[in-house]
C-alpha cells in the first residue's frame, strides 16, 4: 500500500470506528424524538462545517446542477436520516443485533454494484475481503429476536448504509470532502425537521437534558463532524469499495465500547469475529497481497474512480 492508499485507509477506518463508538450515545437517546434529534445533529454539524467548506465554495454549489442537487438530497434522506430512523423501527420488533447484522452485509453489497454501475466486473479481492468482513460482522453480533418488520426495516438500513457510499461518488470530486459534509448535513436537518412537523406536529422537538445534550453533542461534533470528513476523505482516496470493507470496524467498536456503559460483553465470538473483519479488511484493501499485485490494485483503485466520474 502506497502512502495515499494506507492514509485512505485510515480516515475510512476512523470514521467507521467513531460511527461504531456512537451506538453507545443513541442508548441515551431512547425517549428523545427520533427527527428532533436528527435535526438538532445534523443542524449543529452544519454550522460547524460551514468555516471549514473552502474557499470558493458557492462557486461549486451552482455549478452542481438539478442532477447532482437530486442526487444529494437522497444521498441526506436515504444514507443519513432513513437510515438512522430504519435502524429505530428495526430495534422495536427486533434485537439489534439484527440490523447490526444486515448492515453488516453492506461491503458485500458495494464491492459489486459499485462496478456494475461503473461498467467494470467485480474485483474479486475486494470481494473476497468483503465476505470476511460480512462474517465477522455477524460472528461480533450473532443472531437476535426478531420478526418480519424487524426485518424489513433492517433490510431499510442496509440501503441506507449502502446509499450513503454509492449515492456519493458522483459528487465526491466537485464538491470534496469537506464541501460534501455541509451541505449533506444542511439538507438532513432541513428533512429531518420536515419529517417531524409531519410526524409529531409540535411535539417534534423538546430541549433535551443534560445526558441527552450530551449525546447529541457527541454524534454531532465527533459523528458527524470528524467522521463523515474522515470518511469521504477516505472514499476519495481508496474508492467506495474498499472504504465500505471498513464497516466492519462499526460492530467491533460497539462491541468494545458496550462494556464500558454496562449494555453488553467482549468475550470470545467478539474475539473471533473481529479478527474475521481485519482479516478481510487486509485482504480487500490489498494489504495483505504481495507488493507487486497490491501496487496494482491501488493504481486501478486511483483510476477506476476517475474513469466513472468523468462518464459522469
Amino acid at each position: 500500500m502506497n502512502a495515499t492508499t494506507t492514509r485512505g485507509s485510515l480516515l475510512a477506518a476512523l470514521a467507521c470506528v467513531l460511527v461504531g463508538g456512537s451506538f453507545t450515545a443513541n442508548s441515551l437517546l431512547g425517549d428523545y424524538p427520533y427527527a428532533g434529534g436528527q435535526f438538532l445533529r445534523y443542524g449543529l454539524a452544519f454550522l460547524l462545517l460551514v468555516p471549514l467548506a473552502g474557499p470558493g465554495a458557492a462557486t461549486r454549489l451552482r455549478a452542481l446542477g438539478a442532477a447532482r442537487w437530486l442526487r444529494l438530497a437522497l444521498l441526506a434522506a436515504v444514507g443519513m436520516v432513513g437510515f438512522n430512523l430504519a435502524v429505530l423501527a428495526a430495534e422495536r420488533t427486533a434485537e439489534p443485533a439484527v440490523p447490526g447484522v444486515f448492515v453488516g452485509c453492506a461491503p458485500v453489497v458495494v464491492a459489486v454494484l459499485v462496478p456494475l454501475l461503473e461498467g467494470r466486473r467485480p474485483q474479486r479481492i475486494v470481494l473476497y475481503g468483503a465476505l470476511f468482513v460480512a462474517v465477522g460482522a455477524f460472528t461480533v453480533q450473532g443472531w437476535g429476536r426478531t420478526d418480519g418488520a424487524g426485518i424489513a426495516f433492517s433490510v431499510c438500513a442496509l440501503v441506507g448504509e449502502v446509499g450513503f457510499a454509492v449515492l456519493a461518488v458522483p459528487v465526491l470530486r466537485p464538491l470534496g470532502p469537506r464541501l460534501l459534509s455541509t451541505v449533506v448535513c444542511g439538507v438532513a436537518a432541513a428533512e429531518s425537521a420536515l419529517a417531524g412537523v409531519l410526524a409529531d406536529g409540535t411535539g417534534w422537538l423538546r430541549r433535551p437534558d443534560a445526558v441527552e445534550a450530551g449525546a447529541l453533542l457527541w454524534q454531532a461534533v465527533v459523528v458527524t463532524v470528524v467522521g463523515f470528513v474522515c470518511w469521504y476523505m477516505g472514499m476519495q482516496r481508496i474508492g467506495a469499495e474498499r472504504a465500505t470493507l471498513f464497516s466492519g470496524l462499526i460492530p467491533v467498536a460497539a462491541a468494545c465500547t458496550a462494556p464500558l456503559v454496562g449494555t453488553g460483553s467482549y468475550g470470545a465470538a467478539q474475539v473471533v469475529g473481529s479478527a474475521l473483519v481485519f482479516a478481510g479488511v487486509a485482504v480487500g484493501s490489498g494489504a495483505a497481497l504481495p507488493s507487486a499485485r497490491a501496487r496494482r490494485s491501488a493504481a486501478e483503485r486511483q483510476t477506476a474512480p476517475e474513469r466513472s466520474l468523468e462518464k459522469l
